[in-house]
């Protein structure tokens, strides 16, 4: 059942050790870090002098693994997973990573992001005689290895494989002697490199380095595999067609405020977002106060800018976990008030200026309007810290249809209408650039254009004609 908050997730984080005692537990902590990217499975497998062991399960990191468990998995090498479901249901068969068993030795592999060409692979894949175990694509990649391989040199198979896939990821491959990091060559999904010891770290984001006491190198550059082995970390270039093209929605809502993704400091983007929010649609108001947590930082750069005073209005409660659908629309409410609840003595008597990072179906904002406006808010200004989301994402974000998205189907008085706001305001597609200080996004979902050819991923996306 899916959660009442209509939240977007990504699609999962990804995580590797290469040569570093205690690899398991150094996996389980950077896991850990990056559990916000994916809540629905998790994954470990560890290298012991080319043994392979492996340990997953359906739930949280601290639900799945427990310290005897990770004391069992030794090795200096391992590479680790945290899921949301997009392509492919949430199935046990669907953790990562996966693990294969080939002449050539064991290998193991974890992937973040979405194929947009996976349909045509694995039929080309299963006309060969491939049989995959999962209905994830992360798993047409090692077949692709497999097939067809002119050479046993492992990078060459990589090499020709990548080749052949169009979409967003960020791979990471664990064989009995290497550590394997690559990037697609538009360089939809962050992926970092780290030093720690004489070994190596692999990151979705730079907060996964942190937990491990890793120094930062760099970030994997698009078109990229870096491979570690005892010679060192060796960057090999498997596609000269390069972009940086990183979602907008890792800056915006996805990766930690302490992450840094290609230099760029996630709170930092968010409080400049807010303040250029400010200037774009200014309110006369009494006070701001975020969504949390994503939102507060916007909230911070608005209040900064508006010179209107920050205030905590709604508080979010961190001991819930996850919860479901409830039999009637009473007990739905009061679900959502498990998770979040307004301040009253704050916001009674208040206009506000109520800053969100996304607004997607709507219904989220429409009940925390309603929680505010039954706590005695006089008015509330909904400012949304990003530009409206009109068109599916195929790149591993979990918004597949245009009849879900508010901002496809209404206009922006009908949302206004629809949310009980007394004005609504989303950041420009130029206010997104200039905070990032960047020239290079893939703002597909604020667009409706999409930097690859998306196959027949546009087919069930119920467009309006």
């Amino acid at each position: 059942m899916q959660d009442i908050f209509d939240q977007l997730h990504e699609e999962c984080g990804v995580f590797g050790i290469y040569n570093i005692n205690h690899a398991a537990n150094l996996t389980y902590l950077g896991l850990h870090s990056l559990q916000h990217r994916g809540q629905e499975g998790c994954g470990i497998v560890c290298n012991d002098h080319g043994e392979m062991s492996r340990m997953k399960g359906q739930g949280l990191v601290t639900e799945v693994f427990s310290a005897s468990q990770l004391e069992k998995m030794k090795g200096n090498c391992a590479i680790g997973h945290v899921r949301y479901s997009t392509t492919g249901g949430n199935v046990i068969e669907n953790v990562q990573p996966f693990l294969f068993h080939h002449h050539t030795g064991e290998f193991a592999l974890a992937h973040n992001g979405n194929l947009v060409n996976s349909n045509e692979l694995r039929l080309y894949l299963e006309n060969k005689g491939s049989i995959f175990q999962s209905t994830s694509d992360s798993e047409i990649l090692a077949h692709l290895m497999k097939k067809n391989a002119d050479s046993e040199n492992r990078i060459v198979n990589i090499i020709d494989a990548l080749n052949m896939l169009e979409g967003a990821f960020a791979f990471v491959i664990l064989t009995k002697d290497k550590l394997y990091a690559c990037r697609d060559k538009y360089g939809f999904r962050p992926l970092v490199i780290g030093k720690k010891d004489d070994g190596y770290v692999v990151s979705s984001e730079t907060c996964g380095l942190d937990i491990v006491g890793a120094t930062y190198i760099r970030d994997l550059e698009p078109g990229e595999v870096v491979c570690f082995s005892q010679d060192g970390m060796k960057s090999y270039q498997y596609s000269q067609f390069k972009h940086y093209k990183m979602c907008a929605m890792e800056y915006i809502y996805f990766s930690r405020p302490d992450s840094n993704l290609e230099g760029l400091n996630c709170h930092t983007f968010r409080r400049i977002s807010g303040k250029i929010l400010a200037q774009e649609s200014p309110v006369d108001a009494d006070i701001v106060i975020g969504v949390p947590d994503s939102s507060l930082s916007a909230a911070m750069g608005y209040a900064d800018e508006s010179k209107i005073p920050y205030e905590m209005g709604l508080i979010k409660n961190k001991y819930v976990g996850r919860t479901f659908i409830q039999p009637s629309q009473e007990l739905r409410e009061r679900g959502v008030l498990m998770k979040l609840s307004p301040i009253q003595s704050v916001v009674s008597g208040k206009r506000i200026v109520l800053i969100d990072d996304s607004l997607v179906r709507g219904t989220t904002s429409k009940r925390i309007v309603r929680m505010l406006k039954e706590a005695g808010a006089k008015e509330v200004h909904l400012r949304i810290a990003s530009p409206q989301i009109i068109s599916p994402c195929f790149y591993g974000v979990d918004m597949s249809t245009y009849d879900e998205l508010m901002s496809a189907c209404m206009s922006l008085d009908e949302m206004q209408k629809e949310l009980d706001v007394e004005s609504l305001k989303f950041l420009s597609i130029e206010g997104l650039y200039k905070a990032a200080s960047r020239k290079e996004l893939c703002t597909a979902c604020f667009t409706n254009v999409y930097p690859t050819n998306t196959y027949n991923s546009m087919k069930n996306t119920n467009k309006k004609s």
